[in-house]
């Protein structure tokens, strides 16, 4: 995926520059970087773990279960992105702070990581077996990008997007310390 030269430089930011950042230029950059990028990663990952436990069955080192799990994962996490961006970031472009729509993201955030956590369960930890066809090594490695933007995903909106300016502007992160 290209990124626009604004966006490559946005995605150089710490947690406490995004602090200061109005939030049409964060929710511009979780579009471009997070939203669509998640839509290019797991409907490959499924693809790539269809053809891993398609000809891996039997090995007792195969993620069975996880084409399924990764299909159940991009129809919640495809869900959840469209509320973003039909309710949730439109009413924080206008500076308002919706605490209901929030605290259901949030508890959508929580199953995320639990979907991530049962990735890295079913593949011990993204750990290759010894002589791992060239499929395979592809799917842990994009998994391992996925898992990794996922949570840079969710921590950005946690920490930042999702946090009353009020609260932002006395907040140190401890990095400035």
């Amino acid at each position: 995926m290209q990124f626009s030269t604004t966006t490559q430089s946005l995605m150089s930011r710490s947690l406490h520059q995004w602090q200061k950042a109005d939030n049409n230029e964060l929710i511009e950059f979780i579009l471009e970087r997070y939203h669509a990028l998640h839509r290019e990663q797991l409907p490959q990952a499924i693809q790539l773990a269809r053809r891993v436990e398609q000809a891996h069955a039997g090995d007792p080192n195969c993620p069975e279960g996880l084409a399924e799990h990764l299909s159940d994962m991009f129809q919640e996490l495809e869900s959840h992105m469209m509320k973003e961006e039909q309710i949730l970031f439109p009413m924080l472009s206008t500076a308002s702070y919706p605490q209901g729509p929030i605290m259901v993201m949030e508890s959508e955030h929580d199953e995320h990581e639990l979907a991530l956590q049962h990735i890295e369960k079913i593949t011990n930890n993204l750990t290759l077996p010894a002589g791992a066809c060239g499929t395979w090594t592809a799917l842990y490695d994009l998994l391992a990008e996925l898992v990794q933007d996922l949570r840079e995903h969710i921590e950005l909106e946690s920490r930042v997007l999702f946090v009353p300016e009020e609260q932002l502007a006395g907040r140190c992160c401890g990095g400035c310390q």
